[in-house]
């Protein structure tokens, strides 16, 4: 029976492995596969057995991963040590989390299992010495961005191009009024409730981007209200986890306290509903701005660390942009406001300069759809075949050994 070991390190991970577990299980050379390691519920969806918490490494930042420190390396010991032993796989496949997996891929590497690793390290942006690393780790990386094959063929590494997932999960046409159906049913509240203006603010899907960009993003909703009022406005959050549906309950509690009238929906998931329905994003840096741009939605990008992280992160950083919109375009086609820039009233006003220039918009939404051509890949399909292949490869070398 072929295995298959796989290490997600957070749910944008999770949301990419997905597809290629699909992928696999209707291949006829794959039946029976055994997948395992760490893993979110889309992949467990698809048959994987997760052995360990994906949460443990779900964390962003110098600052946040020294406090989780001790429980990642011990995570991953333990990892290695079933890896290498009895739980040894045909093929390991690494989904993004590079410090993570880079270090198992190491290993494996060594003792001679092949390795996979799906989502380059962004070395186009920062800390380019890991190239290194990862020419003595992989053996072959996946690259979900066309311009990155080029930087893995100069410097000898084996790198396929496979698209990134989402461009083909979403439609090249939004279908706007279908999904403010569907979150007006799901919110139990008449379809009529979602016309006029519609604002996704979407905070992160971490608890600490929860901690330091959700109150901003609150504030700068209440700042709209004022400002848009006589407007029909809507303000619609999808929660990313069950677990930060707590405190962003609580951050809403208190802008009701002094705005009753204020119209801010929680839901739980639906980032894909939220923004398909929206006429503008208020948006942490992350996948979710891929999505967005991906939904041809025009948006405001953020983002807060802790100070310590943010001057490392300036330190080693090589693009002007940390934005993946403004990155697959090489430039600034949406405003950045990063850190102390990151306030309710400069966010407020990008907000509305995107709402007061409707010919900007339609021409990023062409830019955007571009785009969209370019990533839309059968990307699933394609890390499956590189998968089968791997193990095909892997299993006639020992047989011939």
């Amino acid at each position: 029976m072929p295995k298959l070991a796989c290490v997600a390190g957070e749910p944008s991970g999770d949301l990419l492995a997905a597809p290629v577990l699909s992928a696999l299980n209707q291949i006829p050379d794959m039946v029976g596969l055994e997948v395992y390691g760490i893993g979110g519920p889309r992949m467990q969806a698809e048959g994987m057995r997760s052995d360990w918490p994906m949460e443990t490494l779900s964390v962003r930042g110098y600052v946040e991963a020294i406090k989780q420190l001790p429980a990642i390396l011990k995570l991953r010991k333990e990892l290695i040590a079933n890896l290498l032993g009895e739980g040894r796989p045909d093929v390991y496949l690494g989904i993004d989390a590079p410090d993570f997996n880079l270090g198992v891929e190491l290993q494996l590497h060594k003792a001679g299992i092949p390795t996979l690793h799906l989502v380059s390290p962004s070395i186009w942006a920062w800390r380019r010495g890991r190239i290194q690393k990862i020419a003595k780790a992989v053996d072959r990386m996946l690259c979900i961005f066309p311009f990155e094959t080029e930087i893995y063929d100069r410097a000898g590494i084996t790198s396929t191009y496979v698209g990134h997932p989402l461009a083909s999960d979403i439609p090249l046409e939004p279908n706007v009024n279908q999904a403010r159906q569907q979150i007006a049913q799901t919110l139990s509240v008449p379809s009529n409730v979602l016309d006029g203006l519609v604002i996704a603010v979407l905070p992160g899907s971490r608890s600490s981007e929860i901690e330091l960009i959700a109150p901003v993003f609150f504030d700068t909703m209440q700042l709209l209200a004022d400002r848009l009022k006589g407007q029909k406005l809507n303000f619609i959050i999808p929660v990313a986890t069950p677990r930060l549906r707590a405190p962003l309950e609580q951050l809403l509690l208190n802008v009701k306290k002094s705005n009753p009238d204020i119209q801010i929906h929680l839901l739980d998931g639906m980032a894909d509903e939220v923004l398909e329905a929206s006429d503008v994003v208020l948006i942490a840096s992350g996948t979710a701005t891929l999505q967005a741009a991906l939904w041809k939605k025009p948006m405001v990008i953020s983002y807060k660390v802790p100070w310590l992280t943010a001057q490392i992160m300036k330190r080693q950083g090589y693009l002007p942009y940390v934005g993946l919109p403004n990155i697959l375009c090489g430039e600034f086609v949406v405003p950045e406001l990063l850190q102390d820039d990151a306030s309710p009233e400069n966010l407020a006003n990008a907000v509305q300069e995107w709402l007061n220039h409707p010919a900007k918009v339609n021409d990023l939404k062409t830019r955007f759809a571009q785009m969209h051509e370019t990533l839309r890949r059968p990307t699933g399909l394609l890390v499956a075949q590189a998968v089968v292949q791997t193990i095909t490869n892997s299993r006639q070398k020992r047989a011939g050994a």
